[in-house]
């Protein structure tokens, strides 16, 4: 009987370990550190920097078309 009780255990404990892999993960977002989000603010920082001296120049050469 204890024999095939272990062996009944250990196939349920494989089993349940397959249906955990194969379950959807929580929705939690995934952790970004500190450092990372430092980075990704200042990316953030420099693109909007870029897209304000566009607009600037654009805005600058419709002045000058217009004169």
């Amino acid at each position: 009987m204890n024999r095939k009780k272990k062996v009944v255990s250990t196939l349920k404990k494989k089993a349940k370990k397959a249906n955990a892999k194969l379950a959807p993960h929580s929705t939690k977002p995934r952790y970004i550190s500190k450092a990372e989000r430092a980075k990704m603010a200042l990316e953030a920082e420099t693109i909007q920097s870029e897209d304000k001296v566009q607009e600037e120049s654009s805005a600058e050469e419709q002045q000058a078309t217009a004169e």
